[in-house]
């Protein structure tokens, strides 16, 4: 059997760029960094509370995610941070801060429940209040 023949013109195929900047979110794990964020400034907001901290560099920003037991059970807590993770994606890559950790705790009933235009309502609201 022979292969396919490959395509005779020498232009790169189209592939899909990120936008300038950061294409991805970095994911804070280790405790002492979410430790250190904790006692930094933070912002509650209906749907969940914002930590951060400016770490005075120049790396990207670091964002993590958390829900405690009182969120419910495990699926609970996994789907709170499911939606936690979308809105960072939306919104952290577009108007997040190089330098900054964030950190992100869901609510109880509040986190899952909320429409998810609010909850990106409420991390945009949350950023500028940050500063």
């Amino acid at each position: 059997m022979t292969p396919p023949e490959a395509s005779k013109s020498n232009t790169p195929v189209a592939v899909d760029t990120p936008p300038a900047g950061i294409s991805r979110l970095v994911i804070l794990k280790k405790r002492s960094d979410f430790l250190r964020t904790a006692r930094a400034g933070h912002v509650p907001m209906p749907g969940f509370v914002l930590q951060f901290r400016a770490r005075g560099d120049e790396a990207p920003l670091r964002v993590g995610f958390t829900c405690s037991k009182k969120v419910g059970n495990a699926v609970a807590r996994n789907r709170a941070k499911r939606r936690l993770r979308a809105i960072a994606q939306d919104v952290l890559l577009k108007i997040g801060k190089a330098g900054t950790d964030y950190v992100l705790i869901g609510r109880f009933e509040r986190t899952a429940q909320r429409p998810y235009l609010d909850l990106v309502a409420d991390l945009e609201k949350a950023l500028e209040r940050a500063g």
